[in-house]
């Protein structure tokens, strides 16, 4: 299981740059705006989503501002999305609430969670998310974040959202 140790020696071992920022217990956005960091246009808010038939699991990336809707994202991925509970995140990506981030993944042994991100992102130097626990950020390039995803195995797309 990855949780924050396991998560840092992962990206020492893998020789991926990343910037470490210990910080207090963040459950949302608003939180981490709190805590005065210089590069809150850089912190990703994730979304951890289910189908109606609570078969498909969907992590949604974006950046830290954004608003998606539901509506208009299930009609795009052909399905009712709904938020999943915090037993299926637990249960699919070992995650706590409040400690959403793609780096979950790693515990997604099944590579059941499908993953989308948001372009936006993507074009940044670096993206800020949690390293598989609310009490840290990891900064690290969109590019290496893909490639965790895309090695691992979960299915990726990135997406636009507005």
């Amino acid at each position: 299981m990855f949780g924050k140790q396991e998560v840092k020696v992962f990206l020492e071992e893998k020789n991926i740059p990343f910037e470490w920022v210990e910080h207090k217990a963040v459950f949302t956005i608003e939180e981490m705006e709190e805590l005065g960091l210089e590069s809150m246009d850089e912190i990703a808010k994730n979304l951890f989503l289910r189908d109606q038939k609570g078969k498909r699991h969907f992590l949604v990336v974006v950046k830290g501002m954004k608003q998606v809707n539901l509506k208009e994202l299930g009609e795009k991925l052909g399905t009712k999305l709904s938020f999943a509970s915090e037993e299926r995140l637990e249960k699919y990506m070992g995650l706590k609430k409040g400690a959403v981030t793609p780096l979950g993944i790693l515990n997604d042994e099944n590579c059941a969670v499908e993953v989308y991100m948001d372009e936006d992102l993507c074009k940044l130097e670096r993206i800020g998310v949690h390293p598989n626990d609310n009490t840290a950020s990891v900064y690290l390039s969109p590019a290496d974040l893909l490639n965790i995803i895309k090695e691992h195995g979960n299915s990726l797309e990135v997406l636009s959202f507005t």
